[in-house]
């Protein structure tokens, strides 16, 4: 980190996916009494009453996951003693090697709170005179319905934002975040004894082709058609999802290598069957069984090694990796 960041006159942290710190400057260790030292490493959350879990819970993390920013996001953070620091938080979502990182400034907001007291000081105030009179008593009941109302639809707003956050824009399946949450349910399952399952990685042939030779908005539109084919021959327990560019993959549980490899003939059959409006159209399908060796990492390295058999023996083919063996 370079000294103009470093002593910038605004806090700067960088977490990681989890929360965990990663980053910190010298400003924002300064104004909460922590050597940088101290506090990388630690939960952002640690740094939090329960109050602003909260709020970073319903908030921060739905709007960043959703619009990959977050802006003016006041909240308080605990110093090493324990106090209260009031910020005012912007924050990024990026990719940095590979890792998903959320980049925040943060701008300390002492004269926010005192104005904030006096107007609290002043409700105070008012709400006393308007009990002395039973007109007022009728507008503050008015008042609190409409507040719950209003909490009721924020709660749906909250439930459709974890909705959006897990849904690929473009295509309208579940996108990777999504998947990779249920590819480590799926093993953590599996290794406490539960039943197998396969992943399928499916990637669309000649791909760069298509965008060259007829645009973008056409490959968007093949990304969107094909996702739409996964959907409609996925059983009800499958789960497709877009891993990224052309690739999608799709979780098949219960499913071992037999029966995975023909829900992937069969999806594989369906692609080369469709009505595009290009032309011809293939996928290249890799196949993967999960093991009680396996990881997620493991698991996917597997069909993706059954993915790259498939593009060299001619594309428009299945694989799985055990067959490789």
């Amino acid at each position: 980190m370079d000294d103009r960041l470093n002593y910038a006159p605004c806090g700067f942290i960088s977490i990681s996916h989890e929360g965990m710190i990663l980053e910190v400057n010298h400003t924002f260790g300064d104004q909460m009494g922590y050597n940088k030292s101290e506090l990388i490493g630690k939960h952002i959350e640690s740094l939090m009453s329960i109050a602003n879990k909260l709020i970073f819970h319903s908030y921060f993390y739905p709007f960043i996951n959703l619009n990959g920013h977050v802006d003016e996001l006041f909240i308080s953070l605990k110093n090493k003693q324990g106090e209260p620091i009031p910020y005012l938080l912007n924050g990024r979502r990026l990719d940095k090697d590979g890792l998903e990182i959320m980049d925040c400034i943060l701008m300390q907001m002492g004269k926010r709170i005192h104005y904030e007291q006096e107007l609290r000081m002043t409700k105070k105030h008012t709400e006393e005179a308007y009990i002395e009179k039973d007109q007022a008593l009728e507008k503050l009941k008015h008042i609190y319905q409409e507040i719950e109302s209003k909490q009721a639809e924020l709660i749906e707003m909250n439930s459709l934002l974890v909705e959006l956050s897990s849904t690929d824009k473009l295509t309208g399946i579940k996108n990777r975040r999504y998947f990779q949450e249920k590819l480590d349910e799926l093993i953590r399952c599996c290794h406490d004894g539960e039943q197998s399952f396969s992943l399928l990685i499916v990637d669309i042939d000649h791909f760069k082709r298509i965008n060259d030779k007829y645009g973008h908005q056409t490959g968007d539109d093949v990304l969107a058609q094909l996702a739409s084919i996964l959907s409609d021959h996925s059983r009800e327990l499958n789960i497709p999802a877009r891993y990224g560019g052309e690739e999608f993959v799709m979780i098949l549980p219960g499913q071992e290598l037999t029966e995975a490899k023909k829900t992937a003939e069969l999806l594989r059959e369906a692609v080369a069957d469709y009505a595009w409006e290009i032309g011809n159209l293939t996928v290249s399908i890799g196949a993967a069984t999960f093991t009680q060796d396996d990881t997620s990492t493991s698991l996917l390295k597997h069909a993706d090694q059954a993915l790259y058999v498939s593009k060299e023996n001619g594309r428009n083919q299945v694989t799985h990796y055990d067959e490789m063996k």
